[in-house]
């Protein structure tokens, strides 16, 4: 088992403190020098020793900035980070992950929940230190405080199809299954089922049948992809099934959606011409200069 660092951790220097650093490591011994460097710097420090009670108390003490261990047992520190990004309260937080994983997957992955930097351990304090100071003074200049008021306080269940809705932004294609995403979201299929059953009265399927039929509507009508290449897109593994759950969608089949959406266009391309030529004006200052 691993020794734990006390909860907080002050600045021994006993003078006003500076900058508020959240730690949340499940090898919190490991990371003595680096609190102690930290310390030294006048800096803040408080620590949790796993990813769900990391999250709770930067929900709760608003750091300036979270120091946070991208593998852990339970809540990885993926899942933590999607979860912060995801909560208005806590997006504007800076995240930099510390990690023994060195390969370029991992560190792609971390940074693609939104975290700032991906540092790999062991690393030296004063590197660190010196991340730190930059992601601080790069951050200030958004107002956290000021957006923590204005927004609506979200329950945990309201985070969590946040979260989920931005992990699946860019994998309705290869959607992964009930048991990989909850464990992506770091919680159970259960927990995720009844968040979403709560806040869209939708199954995680049906959302993400809902999301997919969306883009594909965005994409007939915005785009000349053929309609082979937008059900290939969405994950579909025929033109014929991608039509038929089309059909059933919306009522009507991606070729028709497609004239439909052009010809809707066309009204106000011809009011526009019109308006350009009623007398009112040059007809010629309706074209771009």
């Amino acid at each position: 088992m691993h020794r734990q660092l006390p909860g907080n951790l002050y600045s021994s220097q006993g003078a006003a403190y500076g900058p508020h650093v959240l730690l949340v490591d499940d090898d919190l011994e490991e990371s003595r020098p680096l609190v102690e460097a930290l310390s030294r710097r006048n800096f803040r420090v408080s620590a949790a020793c796993d990813g769900l009670h990391g999250y709770g108390r930067a929900t709760t003490s608003m750091p300036d900035l979270v120091l946070l261990e991208a593998e852990m047992a339970g809540m990885s520190g993926l899942a933590v980070c999607r979860r912060l990004k995801a909560n208005p309260r806590t997006a504007a937080i800076p995240v930099i992950f510390l990690s023994t994983r060195a390969e370029l997957e991992h560190r792609l992955a971390g940074l693609s929940t939104g975290a700032v930097d991906y540092i790999i351990k062991p690393c030296a304090p004063a590197e660190v230190i010196a991340r730190i100071d930059i992601h601080l003074e790069l951050a200030r200049g958004y107002r956290r405080d000021d957006l923590a008021e204005a927004v609506q306080n979200l329950s945990a269940a309201d985070v969590l199809v946040r979260s989920t809705q931005r992990y699946l932004s860019d994998r309705l294609r290869d959607t992964p299954s009930a048991e990989l995403l909850a464990q992506a979201l770091g919680t159970t299929e259960k927990r995720l089922v009844r968040a979403f059953r709560e806040c869209l009265g939708l199954t995680v399927f049906e959302y993400v049948r809902h999301e997919r039929m969306r883009m594909a509507k965005r994409l007939l009508a915005q785009t000349s992809l053929s309609v082979g290449q937008i059900s290939a897109e969405m994950g579909f593994s025929s033109a014929a099934n991608f039509s038929t759950a089309f059909r059933e969608h919306t009522g009507v089949s991606p070729s028709v959606f497609r004239k439909n959406s052009s010809l809707s266009h066309m009204p106000a391309l011809s009011a526009g011409l019109t308006q350009a030529d009623d007398g009112q004006g040059d007809p010629a200052d309706a074209l771009p200069a």
